[in-house]
């Protein structure tokens, strides 16, 4: 499965064919149909293989802790398959139960009711995957800068007698700064994600263990 991985990798998951795959292996297309019954099967055993590079949430961590390093575990996995953003979610396997599973454990252990462990894994987990969805469509480059393309935008607009002052604005304030990096608004987010959590439980009177 891990061959499979890495042609998704190199040509994104719609240039994953039997046939390809069969070559990389150095064996016929139907050979492997003695291994799996369809292509649905090779699908199920990449995210599998996703999945299994994924932090698990760790017994008895901080229920903000766990939540952090599973989100960032997750994001820095689809980074590197942003192919499997879209599969995780609509594929059911050994590993996504066992991945779902131990969050909620966690969650529960600290003290959460079903309902809010559910919220939190919905929001958070909506949240890393739009964010991953994002930094795999944004033109950055290695170390997540997005200035280059920025600069090219503004040059057009130069020419467009700043019809958008406004993005302008961040551009030059913000985003051509040294040391921007798109992918630092990660951490943003998630502190206002898992801060709105904590004062809901808050104001429910939940006091979850530490």
């Amino acid at each position: 499965m891990r061959i499979a991985v890495s042609l998704a990798d190199a040509g994104g998951i719609e240039s994953l064919s039997m046939r390809k795959l069969a070559g990389e292996l150095g064996v016929e297309a139907m050979s492997l149909y003695y291994h799996v019954k369809s292509k649905e099967d090779i699908l199920d055993g990449m995210v599998e293989v996703v999945v299994g590079e994924m932090a698990l949430a760790t017994p008895g961590e901080h229920w903000k802790t766990a939540m952090r390093k599973r989100a960032e575990s997750e994001r820095s996995v689809l980074g590197q398959h942003p192919w499997a953003i879209s599969l995780m979610d609509s594929r059911t396997t050994q590993a996504t139960l066992k991945y779902h599973d131990a969050m909620v454990g966690a969650l529960r252990e600290a003290g959460f009711s079903m309902a809010m462990a559910a919220h939190a894994m919905s929001l958070v987990d909506s949240y890393v995957h739009g964010f991953a969805l994002q930094e795999a469509s944004l033109p950055l480059n290695g170390a997540g800068d997005i200035s280059e393309a920025t600069e090219a935008v503004l040059a057009q607009q130069e020419m467009m007698s700043g019809t958008y002052p406004h993005l302008a604005e961040m551009a030059g304030t913000l985003i051509l700064q040294p040391g921007y990096a798109y992918g630092n608004e990660f951490e943003f987010g998630m502190r206002v994600i898992l801060d709105g959590i904590e004062r809901i439980l808050s104001s429910e009177g939940i006091e979850p263990a530490e």
